[in-house]
């Protein structure tokens, strides 16, 4: 079985491709390096071609105006090819989403989303990330808010057992979390414990978090989007625990606890 894998070296794409192999499919990289551009339709083809199975996640947000689009466009290529198999990773309680997952049901499609809480790897990978290293502290508009973060491996198992599980996931909606709640304060602070420093979070409104952003040289519209984006999917609506990693794979979820330790010990938090 070949599967395309969008973003192979992304956050998630870099997991699903990594998992696969595990599984015993054949990779093939779906990225600018290898041809693949979301926006290039015109050399989606040569990437899609021959494969039985795709990953699809967008660089932007799930939710982004321009999502909804590319996926819908993708998805209609893809299964003219002969590849009618795809999942398409989205964003748990994201509103916005909904137009991009509507995207991928295009007729012939044997597809799959998967909704995921907010990821842990968040904090050990990408802008938060360097703000606790460098800083020493994270500003977010994450309030009190509890949220079931994910690891981004069980995601990538997750993804994998849907490509390869025949119809069982086919026309379904997977959720997925962690095993427990946890605000971004008490995140912060099992982050500090596995690193061994001072690590603090200081929670900003939406609006005040958006002239952040728009002061590191965020786009007007980018800022817009993200501030209306985090006053909505941060709002408690995502404080509940979902069961598809327990469904899908028979294990529980990997603990924040145990993703914390891993990464202290990599050094992702040691101060530049």
């Amino acid at each position: 079985m070949t599967v395309v894998v969008t973003g192979a070296t992304g956050r998630s794409g870099r997991r699903v491709a990594e998992a696969a192999r595990a599984a015993g499919l054949t990779v093939r990289p779906a990225s600018r390096a290898h041809g693949f551009d979301w926006d290039r339709p015109a050399g989606w083809a040569d990437v899609l071609r021959g494969a039985d199975a795709a990953y699809l996640a967008h660089p932007a947000d799930v939710g982004a105006p321009a999502a909804a689009e590319a996926v819908g466009r993708l998805a209609r290529e893809a299964v003219a090819l002969g590849v009618r198999r795809l999942v398409l990773l989205s964003a748990r309680g994201e509103d916005q989403a909904k137009a991009t997952e509507e995207a991928l049901r295009v007729p012939g499609a044997r597809w799959t989303v998967v909704r995921a809480a907010w990821f842990a790897q968040n904090f050990s990978e990408g802008p938060l990330a360097d703000e606790l290293r460098q800083r020493g502290e994270l500003v977010f508009p994450g309030g009190e808010v509890a949220e079931p973060f994910v690891d981004l491996g069980d995601v990538a198992d997750v993804v994998v057992a849907a490509l390869t599980g025949g119809d069982r996931y086919a026309g379904r909606v997977l959720e997925v979390s962690g095993p427990r709640l946890l605000t971004f304060g008490e995140a912060v602070a099992e982050v500090a414990r596995a690193a061994g420093r001072e690590l603090a979070y200081r929670p900003v409104a939406a609006r005040a978090y958006g002239e952040r952003l728009a002061a590191f040289g965020y786009p007007p519209e980018e800022v817009t989007y993200l501030v209306d984006l985090f006053a909505s999917l941060l709002d408690g609506r995502n404080a509940h625990l979902s069961d598809g990693v327990r469904e899908v794979l028979g294990r529980e979820p990997r603990d924040f606890a145990a993703y914390a330790a891993r990464a202290a010990a990599a050094g992702v938090w040691v101060a530049d």
